[in-house]
């Protein structure tokens, strides 16, 4: 199901090119609006994550298959217990989503039942100007 949700969702890839520079507050706005989605994640309140969620997500997966996907991937690592950044990059260029403004974020996080996971959040801003959640992975 995690690859589902990778390839139903924007995949990301190594090969992603990123723009130098990078647009710090670009970058702050997309961590805060990743920070607000993925405590409704946590909290298992997985509709409102897709209702809150950029229109290329909800362009790529209903809301029932996300719930189900979510659940399927979070229920077996347990309660997200840290979670701390490792990286975020600005992109003007993802590969298989349209031209926009991105900023991929890494955390690496530590779950009840899976202590060493790396969770990869996709912001992006939108027409009116909103950063909010276009992709999210879990390895």
């Amino acid at each position: 199901m995690q690859k589902f949700i990778a390839s139903a969702v924007l995949a990301l890839s190594a090969t992603t090119s990123f723009a130098a520079p990078a647009d710090a507050d670009a970058i702050e706005k997309a961590k805060q609006a990743a920070q607000n989605w993925l405590a409704l994640v946590d909290s298992s309140q997985y509709a409102a994550t897709w209702e809150q969620a950029a229109q290329p997500f909800k362009s790529a997966v209903t809301k029932p298959d996300w719930e189900k996907a979510a659940v399927s991937v979070r229920t077996p690592v347990g309660k997200m217990e840290q979670r701390v950044l490792a990286s975020a990059a600005y992109t003007e260029n993802l590969p298989g989503a349209p031209a926009g403004q991105y900023v991929v974020i890494q955390y690496k996080t530590q779950f009840s039942k899976k202590p060493a996971a790396v969770e990869t959040v996709t912001p992006m801003k939108g027409a009116d100007g909103v950063w909010r959640v276009t992709g999210y992975f879990l390895n």
